[in-house]
């Protein structure tokens, strides 16, 4: 398993995975994703509510 972590560790350090981290925080501020987000998790948890 340390040889997976370290592969991942090693991914997240370089161009490619930094340009992917920046992504998805710039879609972690986005309210619409936000929103389908939350309903997932209210489908998962058996709660289906429309914000």
């Amino acid at each position: 398993m340390a040889g997976i972590m370290t592969k991942i560790k090693a991914w997240t350090r370089s161009p490619q995975g930094q340009k992917a981290r920046a992504r998805a925080e710039r879609m972690a501020r986005d309210p619409r994703t936000q929103a389908k987000a939350r309903g997932l998790l209210a489908k998962f948890r058996g709660k289906r509510r429309h914000y």
